[in-house]
């Protein structure tokens, strides 16, 4: 018997995000990820006595796009606190947070499977600096322990979901389409592997059909999207099968070793007034004006949900295709600009997708280091569907050259001799004799095996030498089907 089977898992999720701004939260340090260790920091980043912090207005800024893109609540007052802890990558051996005024609260995010996850708060923080390990990816089995404070200081939102999820497919989801909302609006890089982004687990199992909470595990700093799935799976499966030893579940904080397939414990788990937070008094309270929030609201842009919609209803893509274009934020921008040029959507997305992105790939090059602008292959499409060129042909033949080339595509057509045979008559006159070499095929193209159009089509493209319009093929073809 499976664990899901007799237990309902009960998962919420605190998500840590960098944020993109070009110095740190309370300092002029650089905001930057990769420096030498310890060259990036001043005496506030290291905490010195008598430096004092000074609220960053961008982060806030960034931080308020957040909330308000996660339907939240932004709080008019807000404030900072200390959050009282010591480890060796925290040199003030205080975190300035915010406790019980955060900036934002009561938000929700709406996943792509229907369901819904409530936002229980989001605030501001400050993050701490990293121990870098000799020898172990841990502390435990290390030679020895290096303080590297370089992101001590780096602005941080957390948000904080409610238990709303109850699968770790749905936690990944939550996950992927978080980061995705924080991309589009310029809020974080989303980088998982650098810890732009990084995610507590909480998981509790309780008996299905009852509704009290179980105890629950933290797992710390997950930092993908496999590991959270991994992680949150194997965590019930161990919380299970305690539950069914009649064991109790021990409150407290676990960590994910990924060459395991594990979680380990780690401590036991803090509560708020372990950290012993009081009012942070060198930082003013944060009060907003309600006219600003208006104006960033109306600013947002279209978000990953309304991106799907739109692809989905007005340009009546698929689902394979709209999920592409919404998941690569730089591949759905150059649809955008390009599709406004045409109007072919589905011919646009193909091509993008497929063709456009696939000599991207081979190359190791993003779209805004190749000469195809979005007006040129809007020009390219146009041709197409003027029939001067067919689809093959363009893709094969015209899109590399037009990649390196400032060079027209018609222009180029023309010049390389690529310009698509109609002429239906000398496309009749060919296709009537090909009809004639295989009349087996024909007559099963007759009884109704559309397959084999395909074979008549490709003989027909070898006849002309790949510049027959393959619709006037198809069209002559339909009317000697009709005709027999």
């Amino acid at each position: 018997m499976s664990a899901l089977d007799k237990y309902e898992p009960v998962i919420g999720l605190e998500v840590h995000a960098q944020l993109k701004t070009k110095t740190k939260l309370f300092c002029s340090c650089a905001n930057e990820f990769g420096q030498t260790p310890n060259t990036n920091v001043c005496p506030v980043c290291l905490g010195m006595p008598g430096v004092l912090p000074v609220l960053n207005e961008q982060s806030l800024q960034l931080a308020i796009k957040a909330a308000l893109a996660l339907d939240c609540t932004v709080n008019e007052y807000s404030k900072f606190d200390r959050k009282q802890y010591f480890y060796p990558d925290l040199p003030k051996n205080y975190q300035i947070s915010q406790y019980d005024q955060p900036l934002a609260v009561n938000g929700k995010l709406s996943l792509p499977d229907g369901s819904t996850v409530r936002i229980h708060r989001i605030h501001m923080e400050e993050d701490a600096g990293k121990l870098v390990h000799a020898g172990a990816e841990r502390l435990h089995g290390s030679a020895y322990s290096l303080v590297d404070v370089n992101r001590s200081g780096t602005p941080l939102v957390e948000i904080v979901s409610e238990a709303d999820i109850r699968s770790s497919e749905q936690a990944r989801l939550y996950v992927q389409e978080l980061r995705l909302i924080l991309l589009y609006c310029g809020v974080c890089d989303g980088n998982l592997e650098e810890g732009s982004m990084r995610c507590d687990v909480n998981v509790s199992l309780r008996l299905k059909g009852t509704e009290k909470f179980g105890t629950r595990a933290e797992i710390k700093n997950v930092n993908s999207f496999r590991s959270i799935q991994r992680a949150i799976e194997y965590e019930i499966e161990r919380q299970a099968d305690l539950l069914d030893a009649g064991q109790k579940i021990v409150q407290e904080t676990r960590l994910w070793e990924e060459n395991k397939g594990c979680t380990i414990s780690m401590r036991s788990k803090e509560e708020a007034n372990d950290y012993r937070y009081f009012p942070e008094p060198d930082l003013r309270p944060i009060i907003l004006d309600p006219a600003e929030l208006k104006a960033i609201k109306l600013n947002l842009p279209k978000l990953p949900a309304e991106k799907r919609e739109i692809y989905l209803q007005e340009y009546k893509l698929n689902s394979e295709e709209a999920y592409i274009l919404v998941e690569d934020l730089e591949r759905g921008e150059y649809f955008d600009q390009t599709v406004k040029l045409t109007n072919s959507p589905k011919k646009t997305a193909s091509l993008i997708n497929n063709a456009v992105y696939a000599i991207l790939n081979e190359s190791k090059k993003s779209i805004a280091d190749t000469r195809l602008t979005p007006e040129r292959l809007a020009k390219l499409i146009k041709i197409i569907e003027d029939g001067v060129v067919n689809d093959s042909t363009a893709r094969n033949d015209l899109l590399p050259e037009l990649f390196e080339t400032e060079i027209d595509p018609l222009e180029l057509c023309e010049k390389k001799g690529l310009k698509q045979i109609s002429d239906e008559s000398a496309i009749s006159s060919e296709i009537e004799g090909i009809v004639k070499d295989f009349p087996e095929q024909f007559a099963e193209l007759k009884s109704g095996k559309d397959k084999m159009k395909a074979f008549f089509v490709g003989q027909a493209m070898k006849k002309f030498k790949g510049k027959a319009s393959p619709n006037i093929i198809n069209k002559i073809l339909d009317e000697l089907v009709q005709k027999a």
